[in-house]
């Protein structure tokens, strides 16, 4: 990139032939590979069908490579090229006449940084062309939502070639952190190790940390578990009465709030948030500074790259542990929107970045709605893409003339109120889901599942699912049950004897029913049929992106017979 050179970055778990696709649709010259074992499995069909001037290695040794068919192409280990280009260097200051021959090009802002070939939950991917303009845009804005110093310690696990990933490291790195990698596997030992300063992740992991501690509370004793129970639900209901009195709740209503009103509230939240404030302070000394030691993250959690449950968001501003969430798309570099550490609205992604502009429009006659009305998010600014590289007509739908990206979710701002309970929150972006995840029953009904689904998923025996329906004339689920708990549960119901190691599909399917009954009974709309599923969506499966978000189209393809036969 320094160069001025164009990188097109791929996750290494990627298919050859995805691989091969984005290589031949980007034009690429040469391959950059984390390992022998990555060029192995990709030679064969790379070097029949791809042309190829050079290949990098990054770790491991050339002898490993696989030789068959790549005669003639030169092969470089990163040392090498860190070592050429230290020659040639030195060559250029040394010898005037290379000097005279030497020709500099300026990389221009609005050059071409990279490609990043969106994973998406639809669709194939299209090549985003993202400019220095756009990366260096995050490099000097972020610091408003992560305030990093130096020495501040940053854990992740993202992929590093994630546009997420890449711009918020390109950003940490400015402020002189230190970064810590990890995986999910690794995940609760590296937190409790290298206790971070901030975590930056995607909203599986915060549901993953909640689930932990949920459970370690569970298989306390029944005093302890009580203990603490308690005292979650005190810090809950303080935490309510703490946003009332600091005007940080959301609300639709354009309409200004009663100033009487709102006084009477503010005192009223004011008087029961003191008499519980004792009891909160004293849970944070028993119970919360245990599960602090546990899981680090002394600043802030950072969350992007898919929706955060609203029940998460409260049990971790409950126990002190402050999670910020953002919104972006790889389209936009990605951040255009991230909750603030002064102003951390919950059940919201913030306020805009600097520079960056959102408007509301109508997803049937485009036309921009006053705050408070829901419809089609769309985003103006520096972050935004150059287009879709050799895809002028998914350009055109994407971008408009006057600059303005459809993001393709739904979503209001939050009216600015004087007085009240919502008196900070004005300007703030709310998302409800994604339009093409709209099912529109055969009756007519549109319906977002992401409700239903979050409501779903705080079942402890629920470990992944999908809302279907389309074109039906009710809702349906495909369920990936956490087995472990299932079965505890059916031995504490009597369903099965107490020495039982496993539950049949009958029972495990009548046990899940009532349980998405429980759970989901104060939604609009209700779940009829559900089809569980033994294998668990993953990101090797192809039914997950890589930032973990279920790929809907994929998981619906992928049963569709099954899904024919519960519907019949």
């Amino acid at each position: 990139m320094a160069t001025g050179a164009i990188n097109v970055v791929r996750g290494s778990r990627s298919s050859v032939e995805e691989l091969l696709h984005i290589y031949n649709h980007s034009e690429s010259v040469a391959l950059v590979v984390d390992g022998p074992e990555m060029f192995n499995r990709i030679a064969e069909t790379f070097c029949s069908k791809a042309a190829m001037r050079f290949v990098i290695l990054l770790w491991g040794e050339k002898s490993s490579m696989a030789c068959k068919g790549v005669e003639g192409l030169p092969f470089f280990t990163y040392k090498e090229i860190i070592d050429l280009g230290r020659e040639n260097r030195r060559s250029l200051f040394d010898s005037h006449a290379a000097r005279q021959d030497f020709v500099y090009e300026a990389i221009n802002s609005d050059d071409i940084a990279t490609l990043v070939y969106t994973s998406g939950t639809t669709g194939n991917p299209k090549g985003v062309m993202l400019t220095h303009r756009n990366l260096l845009h995050q490099i000097k804005n972020l610091w408003d939502v992560v305030p990093a110093e130096v020495g501040d310690r940053f854990l992740s696990m993202l992929p590093p070639w994630h546009a997420y990933e890449r711009s918020c490291e390109y950003f940490i790195f400015t402020c002189g952190i230190e970064q810590v990698y990890t995986t999910v596997r690794n995940l609760k030992d590296d937190l409790r190790h290298y206790q971070p300063n901030y975590v930056i992740s995607v909203p599986l992991v915060y549901e993953t940390l909640y689930s932990g501690i949920q459970k370690q509370i569970s298989s306390s004793s029944p005093v302890r578990k009580l203990i603490a129970l308690a005292f979650i639900r005190v810090s809950l209901t303080y935490m309510e009465l703490k946003r009332i009195y600091e005007g940080k709740c959301l609300m639709r209503n354009q309409a200004q709030p009663s100033y009487l009103v709102s006084m009477l509230e503010w005192v009223w939240a004011r008087f029961i948030a003191t008499i519980l404030w004792p009891v909160h302070l004293l849970a944070k000394k028993i119970v919360y500074g245990k599960i602090h030691s546990a899981i680090g993250i002394s600043k802030a959690g950072v969350s992007g790259g898919g929706s955060f449950p609203l029940h998460v968001d409260k049990f971790f501003e409950a126990i002190g542990v402050k999670v910020q969430n953002g919104y972006g798309l790889t389209e936009s570099s990605p951040v255009v929107a991230a909750r603030r550490p002064t102003c951390n609205v919950l059940g919201s992604v913030g306020h805009p970045i600097r520079h960056t502009e959102f408007k509301i429009v109508d997803s049937e006659t485009n036309e921009a709605l006053p705050p408070g009305s829901k419809g089609i998010v769309k985003v103006r600014g520096p972050p935004v893409m150059k287009g879709y590289y050799k895809n002028p007509s998914a350009t055109k739908q994407a971008l408009d003339e006057d600059g303005w990206l459809s993001t393709g979710d739904i979503g209001w701002i939050a009216p600015h109120h004087s007085t009240g309970r919502s008196r900070h929150c004005g300007g703030v972006v709310v998302l409800e889901g994604r339009a093409k995840d709209t099912i529109v029953l055969s009756t007519g009904e549109n319906i977002e599942p992401g409700e239903l689904e979050e409501a779903a998923l705080r079942s402890s025996l629920i470990q992944q699912i999908v809302v279907i329906g389309q074109d039906q004339r009710r809702l349906g689920a495909i369920i990936v049950p956490n087995r472990e708990e299932v079965l505890l549960a059916a031995k504490e119901l009597s369903i099965v004897e107490g020495n039982a190691s496993d539950l049949n599909k009958e029972k495990m399917t009548s046990l899940l029913y009532k349980e998405l009954r429980t759970w989901t009974s104060e939604c609009s709309f209700q779940i009829g049929p559900i089809l569980v599923v033994d294998e668990p969506f993953t990101i090797d499966s192809g039914l997950m992106t890589p930032t973990m978000k279920i790929r809907r189209d994929k998981v619906v393809a992928q049963f569709r017979e099954q899904i024919d036969i519960l519907y019949k």
